[in-house]
């Protein structure tokens, strides 16, 4: 019995088994809370570059197979690619600005050869990580976890209100994603043991049988595209331009930012410990590989899924086995079309229920790793500043602020929280003398 019970309680320890009826269940959660978000940005890119909806299709199949591939390998290092954390890898949203404008002013072949280059420099600057690591220091990385949570917001709110469907913002849309955040809330207070942690699969659970009671899921599409239908090898042979390739660069600098920062949270939240140079240095070398591999299959980059970061904080269900599971889902569904159908015939709303909440999350769990940085006045400057101008500076009725700069500037920076977070609070990180304290001197404040 008691056998029985330390394998159960292993799926909140990073190693060791879990019965398979136990795992499959987490391991399901991760995947349906990503599914979605990880076949947006290729709906948008390829859409921006022309492609078909045949095409698209075979993209979205693709996509799913790719960011089971990464995640195994994050979970299961090859060679020092990979973490060995509980990350899920996902088509990055980072990248869906400058990849559609590459789409719209080059083809797509372009965004194939950029996002091939790109993934290439990612990963071998991620293999020296720990010759630059100290670049991001824990405030710096700090800031950038709470600019990811600040950038989720919006995102968990156009899902709620039902994503970017002509009907955003209806009643039918609302209930529906109050309906599953209820059932979540309702599950976290009332169930035992280790079910609790499965409130985020049982609001998706009862917000798509709902949503089929009110039309908004269309069974039909399920068979539409065969039984079986392997991924398709270089469904588009690579271009490449130099302008393209270098603006992707830069954004995959900040991608690496962004997978620092929730390989950061990941393992403070989820591990209660520090990261190490060798899970910095594997995490990026999957992020930038695993993206080199995405191009080969027409996908764009692949990188960790900040939403699966939010669950874990969440659950702290940090089993690599029951992750596994649902990598091993994900590649099913990119094989078996009628899988594939079934997951993105989840309505954004439901998503969106269940999302909101963890978005929170990643936000609340920025704040306490700068508690845990130290609320020095250095510190606080650093916080205070990077997050008041990248949420300032970005917000959408301000974006003229960046009418003067060049265009590759604006692409990169404009909407982007993350990235103007991640370059202020390195800058203030270099700039700012190393104390700033004040302290007082016969009862005078004296700077030291």
């Amino acid at each position: 019995m008691s056998d029985k019970k330390s394998s159960v309680n292993n799926i909140y320890r990073l190693e060791g088994r879990v019965p398979v009826e136990k795992a499959i269940p987490f391991g399901l959660q991760h995947i349906l809370a990503m599914f979605v978000a990880n076949l947006t940005p290729i709906t948008i890119i390829a859409a921006a570059g022309g492609l078909s909806q045949s095409e698209i299709a075979v993209l979205l199949q693709n996509a799913m197979f790719v960011a089971g591939i990464a995640t195994l390998i994050q979970l299961y290092p090859l060679w020092k690619v990979g973490s060995g954390l509980p990350i899920v890898m996902g088509v990055s949203f980072t990248f869906v600005t400058v990849l559609s404008t590459i789409a719209a002013n080059y083809g797509y072949p372009t965004v194939v050869g950029v996002v091939l280059v790109g993934g290439i420099f990612e990963g071998t600057l991620g293999l020296f990580a720990k010759y630059w690591r100290k670049i991001i220091s824990p405030i710096v990385a700090a800031s950038v976890v709470t600019a990811i949570g600040l950038s989720l917001f919006s995102v968990g709110a156009r899902s709620f209100g039902g994503g970017y469907a002509e009907d955003f913002g209806s009643a039918q849309n609302l209930l529906l994603g109050t309906i599953t955040l209820v059932v979540c809330l309702a599950w976290n207070c009332l169930a035992k043991g280790y079910l609790k942690q499965l409130s985020v699969l049982a609001g998706l659970i009862v917000g798509y049988v709902i949503a089929i009671f009110m039309g908004k899921v269309d069974l039909s599409v399920i068979l539409a595209d065969g039984v079986i239908s392997l991924p398709k090898l270089l469904p588009y042979m690579p271009e490449f331009h130099l302008g393209a390739i270098l603006s992707v660069c830069i954004i995959y600098l900040v991608s690496a930012a962004e997978t620092i920062g929730d390989t950061t949270a990941m393992v403070s939240t989820g591990l209660n410990r520090e990261i190490t140079d060798r899970e910095i240095s594997g995490s990026l070398g999957c992020d930038g590989y695993a993206s080199a591999i995405s191009s080969l299959l027409g996908c764009p980059p692949v990188t960790s899924f900040s939403q699966n970061v939010g669950l874990v904080a969440m659950t702290k269900v940090v089993n690599r086995f029951t992750i596994m599971t649902g990598a091993v889902c994900m590649i099913i569904a990119g094989l078996l079309p009628p899988v594939g159908n079934f997951f993105a015939s989840l309505p954004e709303a439901v998503l969106g229920g269940c999302t909101i909440m963890m978005f929170g999350t990643i936000f609340t769990s920025g704040i306490q790793m700068i508690a845990k940085a130290g609320f020095t006045q250095r510190n606080i400057t650093i916080a205070a500043l990077s997050l008041a101008v990248g949420a300032g500076f970005t917000q959408a009725s301000e974006i003229d602020l960046w009418h003067i700069f060049p265009s590759m500037i604006q692409t990169v920076f404009s909407e982007n929280v993350v990235a103007v977070v991640f370059v202020t609070a390195i800058l203030l990180n270099f700039v700012l003398p190393g104390n700033m304290e004040v302290e007082k001197v016969n009862g005078k404040q004296k700077e030291q």
